[in-house]
């Protein structure tokens, strides 16, 4: 039988505010245990909540980014449910009246373009953090985490592929980066998900049973869950056995899923409004003035680099995911004049360099001016571009101006006629038989000769007089 698989998301995003969500502590990552945090923040009795005005932009911010509607009444919950990393007992989000709702975003998939639904974004706060001790002596609780805003945003379950996650996921991670309502550091928890993930028979109308697989915190990991999860339920309903409604922990070390428990509905939380908190009313000119606010997101961007700086279509789309990436680009772009190149070598070395590094764009350790200079040094013919590579890979480490290292390493393209003219000879004496397949019409022997050159002068020859001199030598021949 063919199945569909049927995918939503639930992503919590951290906001960038300078303080928690109903305290004036600290958002800052790391710290002390518990060092980040008041009597509010570890539930003392008589401490009551303030909500950070800030909070609410942001969300919006974050609501009119994505399409959304923002409601001009929302309130504040009580969400009941056992947290052994918050104090108090229940956290405090939003149920019934969330800030935003009805929102999309439009995502590419294999040329298709495809419209994903977005329910909700409510704001909420963050748990704490628990440390299970090594030498088993228990469980402690580190409260920094604690009262940290989130926003919670939740698509329809329009999803049908990880393809089309990972698509949206990006999509939406690249807004929350341009829009500042995030920093998005998914290795410090910043931006994680949930995935609710069902499968059908093709052409079945009705959902099937779902379960969530929780707390995902990296691009990859999502993938490989969403891909696991759909062929563990296929092959469960294909051997006769029945889906339960669960929670699952993903385990990315085995590369597998595991129940933690059984699914809560809403009615097992025990909703209530928050009586401590007054209701949220957002009138019409707020809004605009935060719509007025919001820079230009990645869709747009990628048009203009695109129109303007004349990167191929695919280049923009990969540069624009990211903002400090597109930042990058665009600075180089702008001083160096030739945006192509610029493209080149951030869609190649630039971004090998960070896989294999695992730094994230805003921590390139040289400026944008300095690949703008060894482009225009490759350009100016100072050197080749197999130097270049050298000092691309010397910048990396320490940060110094291309042109200063290339003099200092003697780096130059070798220009001097003579002296290349003199390494051709010396050359071609040494290998008499490409000599001669060269003479019969192979063409291959010209490169090999050409790559003998080009590593009796260390690679610094310039490569069109040394296409020009061999050809001339050998034609005497």
């Amino acid at each position: 039988m063919e199945y569909e698989v049927v995918i939503g998301l639930e992503i919590h995003a951290e906001l960038a505010t300078k303080s928690k969500i109903y305290c004036g502590c600290t958002t800052e990552f790391g710290g002390e245990p518990n060092t980040h945090c008041c009597p509010g923040c570890i539930g003392m009795p008589g401490a009551l909540p303030v909500l950070n005005k800030a909070v609410v932009e942001y969300a919006i911010k974050a609501g009119l980014a994505t399409n959304c509607e923002i409601s001009h009444y929302s309130r504040q919950d009580r969400k009941h449910y056992f947290y052994p990393d918050l104090a108090k007992a229940y956290q405090i989000s939003q149920c019934d009246y969330p800030l935003c709702r009805n929102g999309y975003l439009e995502i590419e998939v294999n040329g298709e373009k495809k419209k994903i639904g977005i329910t909700r974004i409510h704001i909420e706060e963050d748990a704490g953090k628990l440390i299970h001790d090594e030498y088993g002596r228990g469980t402690f609780v580190d409260y920094n985490r604690s009262g940290v805003p989130l926003i919670e945003i939740v698509t329809e379950p329009d999803m049908r592929s990880s393809a089309e996650v990972k698509a949206f996921f990006e999509k939406l991670k690249a807004i929350l980066e341009y829009t500042a309502v995030s920093d998005c550091k998914m290795q410090e928890g910043s931006l994680r998900a949930d995935i609710n993930l069902s499968v059908r028979p093709k052409g079945q109308k009705e959902f099937g049973v779902r379960t969530e697989m929780k707390n995902l915190n990296s691009i990859r990991a999502i993938v490989r869950a969403v891909e696991f999860e759909a062929k563990r339920q296929i092959l469960e309903l294909e051997y006769g056995g029945v889906i339960e409604r669960e929670t699952r922990r993903w385990d990315d070390v085995k590369g597998e899923s595991y129940s933690m428990r059984t699914k809560e509905e809403a009615t097992d939380y025990r909703y209530m409004p928050d009586p401590d908190l007054y209701p949220i009313y957002v009138d019409q000119e707020w809004i605009e003035q935060i719509r007025a606010t919001i820079p230009e997101l990645p869709d747009d961007r990628k048009k203009r680099f695109i129109s303007e700086l004349g990167i191929p279509e695919y280049d923009a789309s990969i540069i624009t995911a990211s903002k400090p990436l597109a930042d990058f680009f665009e600075a180089a772009a702008k001083e160096s004049k030739n945006a192509k190149a610029i493209s080149n070598w951030v869609m190649g070395d630039l971004m090998k360099k960070l896989n294999d590094t695992g730094l994230e764009p805003s921590d390139i350790p040289f400026a944008p001016g300095n690949l703008a200079r060894l482009v225009s040094l490759i350009d100016e013919n100072v050197i080749s571009g197999k130097i270049a590579k050298q000092v691309f890979d010397i910048m990396w480490e320490t940060g110094e101006d291309p042109a200063d290292i290339v003099e200092k390493k003697g780096l130059k393209v070798v220009t001097d006629t003579d002296a290349i003219r003199s390494v051709i000879i010396q050359v071609i004496s040494a290998n008499p038989k490409s000599v001669e397949d060269y003479k019969s019409g192979k063409t291959k022997a010209m490169g090999f000769l050409i790559g003998q050159i080009m590593r009796e002068t260390k690679g610094k020859a310039d490569p069109q007089a040394v296409n020009r001199l061999l050809k001339e030598e050998l034609d005497k021949l």
